[in-house]
């Protein structure tokens, strides 16, 4: 069994700083990728930021130079420190961790529930 559990959403005002964190556990073999998505009722879910085991970090368009990823891979743990938030940025921030549960490499992905973000004076 394996979870993954984000926390630090909430209600902030234009231009405000919010810190987002995603604990992967359970029966985990390996993590190749940690990442951040949302989405907008209505709308697709997006990747917002993403980083690969080794460290490389991938960004969406819209968000680089005001977010930044970071990851513990110790704890198995990711972070997203959200900065210059906008009214666009309200959404539901879904966690996604890519993982192997054995020497196999068999990669599964795996959700958190979600934690809304609301931007808004």
């Amino acid at each position: 069994q394996v979870q993954v559990v984000e926390s630090g959403g909430g209600l902030v005002q234009p231009g405000g700083s919010l810190r987002l964190s995603c604990a992967a556990s359970g029966s985990i073999f390996s993590i190749n990728v940690m990442g951040w998505y949302r989405q907008v009722r209505g709308n697709e879910r997006e990747l917002v930021a993403r980083v690969i085991s080794g460290g490389i970090t991938d960004y969406a368009d819209s968000v680089k130079g005001r977010f930044t990823i970071s990851r513990d891979n110790a704890k198995n743990t990711v972070y997203l420190q959200m900065n210059s938030l906008k009214p666009e940025d309200t959404a539901v921030y879904y966690c996604n961790a890519e993982l192997s549960l054995d020497s196999s490499l068999r990669t599964f992905r795996y959700w958190g529930q979600g934690t809304q973000v609301t931007v808004s004076s």
